[in-house]
């Protein structure tokens, strides 16, 4: 692994949708001299800027290429129609799929779902982005299927948006080049999966040492008894009344002080 020390920064890029604000704060909170820089990424590119050394770690939509990536999932997002406010789906809380059959469906060349068989009617084309694709369904020209944090970042007064209850899900997952996997790595995976600052996970804390500099943890003191030989002394004491002053009781252990018949 290679030590942290050799990385004056860590340089963590995102994609569009992701909010890592918790997980920066604790950073700043446990390693303020270590600046941690952010860097929004295309979805489709988040996996070659790690692979380029862009980034030390991404917060990326699965899936990845595992061979050259690692990956913790951090969560899977529910996926929602995006629509105008007097829309006929507003009527209900949650739709299917079946639902948008009669609907022109808007796929941008962005899309981050793992569509099969996209549902509804195809628009005569395909909007370049997200966020062109949104000012179509502001237009009234079709719909947008997207994560739900999608739907929030491009967030309009006249557009709202239902839950697909069937519809593929994108999920999110922190992730890094497999030969890159540093100690500052490993402190952020500790931060988004939640280990505390004293965790002995990842780093592996130096043994404890006296003040001459010799390591201490493990050492025995010289000269002390075990706690079984002190227990066996314990018992000893016990059989003269504890305090070696024996009533009535002769060499033989005693049977009321009675003397030996010869």
């Amino acid at each position: 692994m290679t030590g942290s020390e050799a990385s004056p920064s860590f340089r963590l890029a995102y994609v569009p949708g992701v909010t890592p604000d918790k997980w920066v704060r604790i950073w700043n909170e446990r390693l303020p001299d270590v600046p941690l820089a952010l860097t929004q990424v295309p979805a489709a590119g988040a996996a070659g800027v790690l692979l380029d050394g862009g980034a030390d770690a991404g917060l990326v939509r699965l899936p990845v290429d595992r061979t050259l990536l690692s990956a913790i999932p951090l969560y899977t997002e529910t996926t929602v129609v995006l629509i105008p406010r007097d829309h006929l789906v507003t009527a209900a809380d949650e739709v299917s799929v079946t639902d948008l059959a009669d609907e022109i469906v808007l796929h941008p060349l962005d899309d981050v779902l793992g569509w099969e068989r996209l549902p509804g009617r195809p628009a005569l084309e395909r909007p370049a982005s997200t966020a062109d694709a949104v000012e179509l369904v502001a237009a009234g020209i079709g719909v947008l299927l997207v994560p739900l944090s999608l739907a929030r970042l491009h967030h309009r007064k006249d557009l709202t948006y239902r839950t697909v209850t069937d519809a593929p899900a994108s999920g999110v997952a922190l992730s890094w080049r497999e030969d890159a996997h540093t100690d500052l790595v490993e402190d952020f995976i500790g931060i988004v999966r939640g280990r505390t600052v004293n965790s002995t996970r990842g780093r592996q804390p130096e043994p404890a040492r006296s003040k001459g500099g010799k390591q201490t943890a493990g050492k025995q003191t010289p000269g002390k008894q075990t706690g079984a030989r002190r227990g066996t002394g314990g018992s000893r004491r016990g059989a003269t009344g504890g305090n070696g002053k024996g009533k009535g009781k002769g060499r033989s252990g005693g049977r009321g002080g009675k003397p030996r018949r010869p």
